[in-house]
Protein backbone atom coordinates (compact mmCIF):
# COMPACT_ATOMS: atom_id res chain seq x y z
CA UNK A 1 0.00 0.00 0.00
CA UNK A 2 1.21 3.34 -1.04
CA UNK A 3 1.67 5.73 2.07
CA UNK A 4 3.03 9.32 1.69
CA UNK A 5 6.97 9.56 3.10
CA UNK A 6 6.28 13.12 3.74
CA UNK A 7 3.64 15.63 5.18
CA UNK A 8 2.18 17.44 2.40
CA UNK A 9 2.69 21.35 3.05
CA UNK A 10 -0.36 23.08 3.40
CA UNK A 11 1.29 25.51 0.54
CA UNK A 12 1.34 22.42 -1.78
CA UNK A 13 -2.45 21.69 -0.34
CA UNK A 14 -3.62 24.77 -1.17
CA UNK A 15 -1.95 25.62 -4.46
CA UNK A 16 -3.41 21.78 -5.51
CA UNK A 17 -7.26 22.86 -4.55
CA UNK A 18 -6.30 26.44 -6.69
CA UNK A 19 -7.86 24.89 -9.45
CA UNK A 20 -11.51 23.15 -7.93
CA UNK A 21 -13.68 26.47 -7.16
CA UNK A 22 -16.83 25.88 -8.66
CA UNK A 23 -17.76 29.22 -10.85
CA UNK A 24 -21.46 30.56 -11.51
CA UNK A 25 -22.88 29.70 -14.68
CA UNK A 26 -23.10 31.30 -17.65
CA UNK A 27 -26.45 33.63 -18.06
CA UNK A 28 -27.13 34.79 -21.59
CA UNK A 29 -30.78 36.43 -22.65
CA UNK A 30 -33.10 34.89 -25.47
CA UNK A 31 -32.89 36.90 -28.88
CA UNK A 32 -36.67 36.25 -29.19
CA UNK A 33 -38.02 36.75 -26.16
CA UNK A 34 -35.13 38.69 -23.58
CA UNK A 35 -35.36 36.30 -20.85
CA UNK A 36 -32.10 34.72 -18.78
CA UNK A 37 -31.58 31.20 -20.34
CA UNK A 38 -28.51 29.04 -20.36
CA UNK A 39 -26.43 29.64 -23.08
CA UNK A 40 -26.42 26.97 -25.79
CA UNK A 41 -30.00 25.57 -23.96
CA UNK A 42 -33.63 26.19 -25.54
CA UNK A 43 -35.12 28.91 -23.87
CA UNK A 44 -37.75 28.01 -21.39
CA UNK A 45 -39.90 30.28 -21.64
CA UNK A 46 -40.33 30.78 -25.75
CA UNK A 47 -38.92 27.55 -27.02
CA UNK A 48 -37.00 29.35 -29.30
CA UNK A 49 -32.85 28.53 -29.98
CA UNK A 50 -30.59 30.19 -32.45
CA UNK A 51 -33.95 32.14 -34.08
CA UNK A 52 -36.02 28.41 -34.75
CA UNK A 53 -38.78 27.58 -32.83
CA UNK A 54 -37.33 23.80 -31.32
CA UNK A 55 -40.50 23.69 -28.48
CA UNK A 56 -43.75 24.33 -29.22
CA UNK A 57 -44.97 27.36 -26.86
CA UNK A 58 -48.24 25.16 -25.88
CA UNK A 59 -45.46 22.74 -24.84
CA UNK A 60 -43.56 25.23 -22.67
Amino acid sequence: MAVPKKKTSKSKRDMRRAHDAVSAPGISTCDNCGEPKVPHRVCGQCGYYKGKEVISSDDV
